[in-house]
């Protein structure tokens, strides 16, 4: 393929993109295939000639899309949402073109230096204590992990050898192993299993905290197990906190298990994978207080903020507690800037050695959708499309609703009135008005 059908295909794909997600609601969502449906379809071995790129794009539609499960299809409500824009698509092209792999500084300058301004935008955005920012030449900063996952492995891992130097720096006879097999990690009953399997990869236990009934790990719980802990002889060194948990979207709080981190010496890790999107929105960020407490936070922009999978968004209040855990320099990565105190070699903070350039999508979204974009979508509608819905409910004269104003807030009243009001009847009414939502929102996309 030249440049010149390069042009062409491409223009090509972009069309067929388009009509797949203005479709997408006409396919099914879940796939009605069985496990090894795939392999008939498809030859055995690679062809010997090149096949022409209509073929392919036929074999998308007849082999590939009757097993797609349709993550952005509106009927799609399983695991967690999985943000999508025209904007991160566009990136994602040009991050693909430019194909650097970016391990240091070195290796694409732009690819280390916008991905530290992106991740103090977005820690901007969500008001982190400035301890977490890179600006200023500070202690603290930003990383694009691939996940949540590896964000709380990477924080395990770090608090890890933290507490390991610390102790054998006080005690030189203490051996790495002999630290190992007593260190333990905490997390609520209710934490992503990824948390549970940080623990197996870092060879330490982990021990789940009772939640209470709002599903949250509260302080004195935790207080519990350490005093427990503590006298067994055991050695706590790290807290994974939830906000967002995956099973009712639970937030563990961290105005009380905060102090009690910092008072013992523990790692705070907070994990606010789905949930931490919210938090740009100033009518939620008091779900992030106590923040300050923490050591990592890490949330998924490639969740509910509209980047494309993958963007984790991890930032740290000591970058050299991370970095220095993971720094290996082979001639071969070392360059003359390293030591200059002014960049950062992104290797060093991951597991992988090689990465993509993916703020260009952090880039290319925040400045096409702008703050006060990204919070409206946030919120999931406009005063207008809601004044919409009230005229439209009312013209229908099967309920009548009014409205009133929150502050900056147009809000449809639901008031049970009549003391004839059954249960059936409010269930008839929200049928009725999810019904006209639907024709609101239908309307708005045309």
């Amino acid at each position: 393929m030249n440049s010149s059908e390069f042009r062409r295909r491409g223009k090509e794909m972009v069309d067929y993109v388009a009509n797949y997600l203005e479709g997408i609601e006409g396919r099914q969502v879940y796939p009605d295939v069985e496990p090894g449906y795939l392999r008939p379809l498809i030859p055995a071995a690679a062809p010997q000639e090149p096949d022409t790129f209509e073929d392919i794009i036929n074999d998308i539609e007849k082999i590939i899309m009757p097993g797609v499960t349709h993550w952005h299809s509106p009927y799609f409500f399983a695991y967690f949402p999985t943000a999508s824009s025209y904007p991160a698509m566009l990136a994602d092209m040009l991050c693909g073109a430019i194909g650097c792999i970016g391990f240091s500084w070195a290796a694409s300058p732009a690819c280390t230096e916008l991905e530290t301004v992106m991740m103090d935008w977005l820690g901007k955005m969500l008001e982190l204590p400035e301890a977490f920012l890179a600006v200023k030449a500070g202690e603290g900063g930003g990383v694009i992990q691939g996940s949540a996952s590896e964000a709380t492995l990477m924080a395990l891992l770090a608090a890890r050898t933290k507490v390991i130097h610390r102790l054998q720096a006080e005690s030189p006879e203490l051996t790495q192993a002999a630290i190992m097999e007593n260190l333990v990690a905490y997390s609520s009953d209710q934490a992503h299993s990824s948390v549970e399997r940080a623990g197996l990869i870092g060879g330490v236990k982990l021990k789940a905290i009772p939640s209470d009934g709002n599903f949250a790990m509260r302080g004195s719980a935790l207080q519990e197990a350490l005093e427990r802990d503590k006298a067994a002889g055991l050695i706590p060194f790290f807290v994974a906190a939830t906000l967002g948990t995956t099973t009712c979207c639970s937030f563990d709080n961290l105005l009380e298990v905060g102090p009690i981190c910092n008072k013992e010496d523990l790692w705070l890790h907070i994990d606010a994978a789905y949930a931490g999107s919210a938090f740009i929105c100033p009518e939620f960020r008091h779900l992030l207080n106590g923040v300050e407490f923490a050591d990592s936070f890490n949330f998924n922009p490639h969740k509910w903020l509209l980047v494309n999978f993958d963007c984790s968004a991890m930032w740290v209040k000591k970058r050299a507690d991370l970095a220095n855990a993971f720094r290996l320099d082979p001639t071969y990565l070392k360059h003359s800037h390293q030591d200059s105190g002014f960049i950062t070699d992104y290797r060093h903070w991951q597991i992988p050695l090689g990465r993509r350039f993916r703020s260009l999508k952090m880039w290319f979204v925040f400045r096409m959708y702008g703050v006060k974009g990204l919070q409206a979508y946030i919120r999931k509608g406009s005063n207008k499309v809601n004044e919409a819905l009230l005229q439209r409910i009312n013209n229908a004269k099967k309920i009548h609703l009014v409205p009133c104003h929150l502050r900056d807030k147009f809000v449809l009243r639901f008031a049970i009135c009549s003391r004839t009001v059954e249960s059936v009847h409010v269930q008839v009414a929200w049928e009725h008005i999810k019904e006209m939502a639907a024709d609101v929102l239908q309307a708005e996309r045309k």
